[in-house]
């Protein structure tokens, strides 16, 4: 197999066109909601407060812990959910993301957008977002006095009391982004199911294709190697005609024949029996001297003229 057949054996079709548009604008929203809240968190505008605030509460470690492991000379271990990694990591992904959304939409109009191409793409943003999610979600066990096994307190206990009113509007942002995070998680993976299934369709549609094609070939073979039924059935041929197909044998064919017959039968006889007549001409009366007489001009029968001698 070539270059060209494996590249013709590629599925190009999504199997609902459609919902691959409305996709494009469900997940254009998203992204700009994304795009716009880690915006909004990145450098630090919350994380350390809300890391400060669970502190207070006894919710997770204190972020003062830094500063004592910096004093003591021991290893710096930040929990990854109070991270600066994980802000800066969530605005470069989202700014990732929202160009492959155009890339995406471009090709789609290109016609070049095909489901081979979307499969490891959209496979790919899965897993980044997924590592998002991870982060996000992360345990803080740097704390053994106060542990944090699950994912953070803003996500669990709610933006509501005992956390101070300042701080309230920021939870709900950080639980924003989290839920964004995970929406755009989920849409990917709707992309990766329909690209799949687009694929295994297009795939199975061409082998139905291929044994439709080979089915017919063979019984256009087949026919071709059959006598034709009408060669065993043919009538006999019609005197004066090329073959019996074309002018078959009938009463009313034989009646007009045999009428053209007779009347052109009857035309030759008269044609011949006036041949004939021209040819006798009478014979002209001589008189004594052996001379042939003047006649009128108008003959009127046998009747000949004997001169001006004859006249009264």
């Amino acid at each position: 197999m070539g270059i060209k057949d494996c590249y013709a054996a590629i599925p190009r079709q999504w199997k609902f066109p459609k919902v691959i548009i409305y996709l494009f604008g469900i997940e254009l929203l998203f992204e700009i909601a994304a795009l716009a809240l880690y915006g909004i968190a990145q450098p630090d505008l919350y994380r350390t407060r809300l890391w400060q605030e669970g502190s207070d509460h006894g919710w997770n470690s204190n972020p003062n812990s830094i500063i004592y492991d910096y004093a003591n000379y021991r290893p710096v271990h930040t929990p990854l959910p109070w991270s600066q990694f994980i802000t800066n990591y969530n605005v470069v992904i989202s700014v990732v993301a929202l160009f492959l959304l155009l890339c995406k939409a471009i090709m789609y109009i290109c016609h070049i957008f095909h489901p081979l191409l979307s499969t490891p793409v959209h496979a790919s943003l899965i897993a980044i977002y997924a590592i998002s999610i991870h982060a996000q979600a992360a345990p803080d066990m740097s704390d053994p006095d106060h542990p944090q096994p699950g994912v953070p307190w803003y996500i669990t206990k709610g933006c509501g009391a005992p956390v101070k009113p300042s701080l309230q509007g920021y939870c709900k942002q950080a639980q924003a982004s989290f839920a964004v995070t995970i929406l755009l998680c989920a849409l990917f993976f709707v992309y990766f199911v329909l690209s799949v299934w687009s694929l295994l369709a297009g795939s199975a549609l061409r082998t139905r294709n291929r044994k439709l094609s080979t089915a017919s070939e063979e019984d256009a073979e087949a026919q071709a190697q059959r006598p034709w039924e009408m060669a065993q059935v043919m009538p006999p041929a019609t005197p004066g005609t090329t073959g019996g197909l074309k002018s078959p044998l009938t009463p009313r064919t034989t009646a007009f024949n045999t009428l053209s017959g007779k009347m052109g039968a009857g035309k030759e006889e008269k044609k011949t029996k006036m041949g004939k007549g021209k040819g006798k001409g009478k014979e002209a009366v001589r008189g004594p001297d052996g001379k042939v007489p003047l006649r009128h001009h108008i003959s009127m029968g046998d009747e000949v003229y004997a001169g001006p001698s004859g006249r009264s």
